[in-house]
């Protein structure tokens, strides 16, 4: 009986605070998350500078709020985070935050990256810690706000306790996370809720930037990824039975976000002006070949898939006759 009870004020709950996104008038600040974003949404919100906007955690109470989306990168979409009432944002992209431009709208950064193939105990306790321990709302965020941070924010909530593994994975289809991202589907499937003890084990001294991976490092990771898409090319875009471990979608998407990451690299501020321009117009180029591969697998666009993996080598090839061969 009490189990139904709590389960009748929850949805109560939920009818009086959910909104449709855009409910605001233009001459108004948007409303707080828990009410433009209630937990059981069927779509994603939409901001200035912000999309796939979804909420994964309590939408009342004491404000134990988590919120992913994509990654801001402008002022105005710093602006809008702010007007939400968010006070943290947790980065799990790759790339360095733009932490001055949070903190010039009172907003504290932490950056925690995790793979497209998941992540380990240890950063998922850090995940769930920062969500537990920092200020709230929390916006959690990687590059589209459609994969790693769905992943990340569904099993925080699980780990808290906020939901189920059913309502968080079906917080994630609503992200748009696709089925090929198995690793971040099986942290979801596989979390249950983390006594107390096991959350304040995990470190509390949060990173505003963790250090992106080096140009070699990445170069190596990309020349990997792409050895693991020619496997499964060759195999007609199905994986192979002795290779059952390979996620191509997953392979795809980290080669577009190491591209992305390296426009960053402290190497490229060493050479030229003009070589530097053309260098990173290469790894813009290549990134979005790869996200164009990403894309088409994670839609099994047949049609689509080999032009993208024609385009992402094309880009590869031209890059090192430049700068590496």
């Amino acid at each position: 009986m009490a189990h139904r009870t709590q389960r009748a004020a929850r949805l109560a709950c939920i009818a009086a605070l959910a909104c449709a996104p855009g409910c605001a008038s233009p001459s108004q600040s948007p409303p707080p998350p828990s009410s433009q974003q209630g937990p059981e949404a069927a779509k994603p919100a939409e901001y200035p500078g912000l999309h796939n906007v979804v909420a994964y955690g309590p939408a009342a109470g004491a404000g134990n709020m988590l919120l992913s989306g994509s990654a801001p990168e402008t002022d105005e979409a710093f602006a809008a985070l702010e007007k939400l009432g968010i006070k943290t944002i947790i980065s799990v992209d790759g790339a360095v935050p733009e932490v001055e431009l949070a903190k010039a709208h009172g907003i504290r950064y932490v950056h925690l990256p995790i793979g497209y193939d998941g992540f380990d105990d240890a950063r998922k306790a850090e995940l769930v810690r920062a969500a537990r321990d920092l200020p709230k709302p929390i916006y959690i965020h990687c590059h589209h706000g459609k994969h790693r941070s769905a992943g990340a924010a569904a099993t925080i909530a699980i780990s808290l306790g906020w939901l189920t593994n059913a309502e968080a994975e079906a917080r994630m289809k609503v992200s748009g996370t696709s089925a090929g991202y198995k690793g971040l589907w099986a942290c979801a499937e596989n979390a249950t809720a983390m006594p107390a003890g096991a959350i304040d084990a995990a470190r509390a001294d949060f990173p505003q930037i963790s250090p992106p991976a080096s140009m070699v490092k990445a170069m190596v990771a990309i020349d990997k990824s792409l050895e693991q898409l020619r496997i499964v090319e060759k195999n007609a875009w199905a994986v192979p039975a002795d290779h059952t471990d390979l996620v191509p979608v997953a392979e795809a998407g980290k080669i577009a976000d190491l591209l992305r990451i390296l426009d960053k690299d402290a190497h490229i501020e060493k050479v030229d002006e003009a070589k530097r321009a053309d260098f990173r117009a290469l790894l813009a180029r290549g990134s979005a070949a790869a996200t164009s591969l990403e894309d088409a697998l994670s839609r099994h666009d047949a049609a689509a898939i080999a032009p993208a993996m024609k385009a992402l080598e094309a880009s590869c090839k031209s890059c090192h006759l430049r700068y590496r061969d």
